[in-house]
């Protein structure tokens, strides 16, 4: 379970990183019933630390501090062409080795590749570094595309915001959809975003209002995920042509209505097996997923389990596994053959 974290900060470390990880990790929402950390920032030498926009934050801790940490963050690092220091290195081996997490932020990604965690796995960092990167640490894979990369234990993200993505993924693994989505409320950000850095590279101007109307068209149909929506409706919505509306869809959220549309009704169906004891088929309805078959389907595919896995995860072994009800879809079972049954009966005969 999370519950110490650790960031590491260095000169020129990035303060925006920093202050995502101090949100997150560091503000007490223990009031509100949602997880407390034990959060602290260490360095190689405790003292004033100056960060990438000039500004100075004064750390107390050393590195011994993350010695008993869950999670250890590499924010920022402000010098590609400069080595790490062994110190930092070696703490996100030590963490690695005693079974904790190791996150990057950013360009963190070069403090993470040059402790060797990485060789091997995946990397995501912001995509202008991702080929200087991938030049000088050819152990590592690095993905330019996405928002974040989860390599257990190696997580990683891109640029700026992708931290926040980062952070909630985690907060979502950790403790389910419910916190992560309080979380995300509180910050005032969307709990997931789909696609990948590919959405924030240059491309041709919008028009101004494109973000404003697809907001509010995102906001209501967030409000009824068990519609049927169709690209037409959409676009209706937001006074456009669905060809237009589809094309201005991806650039600005970086995937197609129909894969957005599939990730949101994902998510709520999470949030329903953590915090109700629906039947799988009506999380199925209400999600918008159609058929308990469809949801599994999905969550097998997304979530990388069942659906009442999923539930027994969050809620405890004592959960109660609601009843589902006959699926329409499903195909009625075989009818088994004498020659079946004699089969079986002779494979689960003991021998001798």
């Amino acid at each position: 379970m999370l519950r110490d974290v650790v960031a590491l900060a260095y000169d020129g470390v990035g303060a925006f990183g920093l202050g995502v990880v101090a949100e997150v990790f560091g503000f007490d929402r223990g009031a509100e019933g949602l997880p407390v950390y034990d959060f602290a920032v260490a360095t190689l030498r405790p003292g004033p630390v100056r960060t990438d926009t000039g500004l100075t934050v004064l750390v107390e801790h050393g590195l011994e501090r993350a010695a008993s940490a869950d999670l250890v963050i590499a924010l920022g690092w402000e010098h590609g062409d400069v080595e790490v220091p062994e110190g930092y290195r070696q703490v996100l081996r030590d963490a690695v080795a005693r079974g904790a997490r190791v996150m990057s932020h950013c360009t963190g990604a070069y403090v993470v590749a040059a402790s060797g965690v990485a060789d091997g796995r995946r990397l995501a960092t912001h995509w202008r570094y991702a080929e200087d990167l991938a030049r000088r640490f050819p152990a590592v894979t690095v993905d330019r595309d996405v928002l974040y990369l989860d390599d257990d234990p190696v997580l990683s993200s891109a640029g700026t915001a992708a931290g926040i993505d980062t952070c909630l993924h985690l907060l979502r693994r950790e403790h389910g959809a419910a916190v992560a989505n309080a979380v995300a409320r509180r910050m005032v950000v969307p709990p997931h975003r789909e696609g990948g850095q590919a959405q924030f590279v240059e491309g041709p101007p919008l028009p101004p209002d494109d973000g404003q109307r697809l907001g509010e068209v995102l906001a209501r149909v967030g409000e009824r995920l068990d519609h049927p929506w169709s690209v037409e409706e959409l676009a209706a919505m937001a006074h456009t042509s669905p060809r237009s509306f589809a094309r201005h869809f991806r650039v600005l959220v970086g995937t197609t209505p129909h894969a957005w549309l599939l990730g949101q009704r994902v998510a709520l169906a999470q949030q329903l097996l953590e915090t109700s004891d629906l039947a799988v088929e009506e999380v199925a309805r209400r999600s918008g997923l159609g058929t308990a078959t469809s949801l599994r389907q999905h969550f097998a595919r997304r979530v990388g389990t069942s659906p009442q896995a999923y539930r027994r995860t969050f809620r405890g072994p004592d959960a109660p596994d609601a009843p589902d009800a006959p699926d329409p879809e499903a195909a009625p079972p075989r009818p088994r053959t004498p020659a079946r049954r004699t089969a079986r009966a002779a494979a689960a005969a003991p021998s001798g």
